[in-house]
């Protein structure tokens, strides 16, 4: 694995630790059903990515 990819993990990753906090406080408030939806989505693509990352 190269330093673009290393880098890039590492972003995604604090990327996913801030999305996982604002999905909790989504799931609290429900003020709109579906930014909990979109969060979710925009996790597992971000896990997604990191798996492509570290296959590749």
């Amino acid at each position: 694995m190269d330093k673009k990819a290393k880098k890039r993990i590492a972003l995604l990753r604090q990327r996913l630790q801030k999305l996982k906090q604002q999905l909790t406080g989504a799931k609290q408030q429900m003020d709109d059903p579906e930014e909990a939806t979109r969060l979710e989505q925009d996790i597992a693509a971000a896990e997604a990515e990191i798996e492509k990352y570290k296959d590749g």
